[in-house]
């Protein structure tokens, strides 16, 4: 099973996201119920690993904290994969993904050392853009690469299923770990 933690968008931060998407000129903009921050991605997993996984998971006790979208940039390159806003610096964000982490690690799920950019991806861009839409991209984030989304409380945390399909993929939410 492909498998993923986020913290799930409240509904009026994916409207504002949703906004800011319709505003650039390029690329297939992720659907509004799609939008998430990617705290961890687990790969394909056995079912066993998954509930381990959950077993720890379920043992983080941190406070809930407030998070604000702001930056927006591009990954890839001169060759672009993705648009995404980031975050404002968040040291409560850092520790959750931290622990997240370590817990995994006790459950026995290996991640591989990446360093981690917090972000919520909100256009794809297949490979090869021209030069032109190149240029409208860039022309976008010069424009919209200060954009911030008001603050939002994160109080809990989600394990999510993911399906790939002709339509793209649909994230299912199978288990949630509150905060606070």
């Amino acid at each position: 099973m492909r498998a993923f933690l986020a913290i799930p968008l409240p509904e009026t931060t994916a409207d504002a996201l949703s906004d800011l998407q319709a505003e650039c000129p390029v690329g297939r903009t992720v659907p509004i119920e799609n939008l998430h921050l990617t705290l961890a991605f687990l790969g394909d997993q056995p079912e066993p690993v998954l509930e381990a996984a959950h077993e720890a998971l379920g043992t983080i006790t941190l406070p809930g904290f407030e998070l604000e979208l702001a930056g927006i940039g591009a990954i890839g390159g001169r060759a672009p994969a993705l648009a995404y806003i980031g975050t404002s610096p968040c040291p409560p964000l850092k520790e959750l993904h931290q622990r997240i982490r370590g817990r995994l690690h006790g459950a026995g799920l290996m991640l591989p050392r990446e360093r981690f950019l917090p972000h919520v991806t909100l256009v794809r861009f297949g490979k090869n853009l021209s030069a032109t839409d190149l240029a409208r991209l860039g022309n976008f984030l010069a424009k919209y690469g200060g954009s911030r989304v008001a603050p939002f409380r994160v109080d809990h945390f989600c394990l999510f299923r993911s399906t790939i399909g002709k339509g793209g993929p649909i994230y299912d939410e199978l288990a949630r770990y509150d905060l606070g």
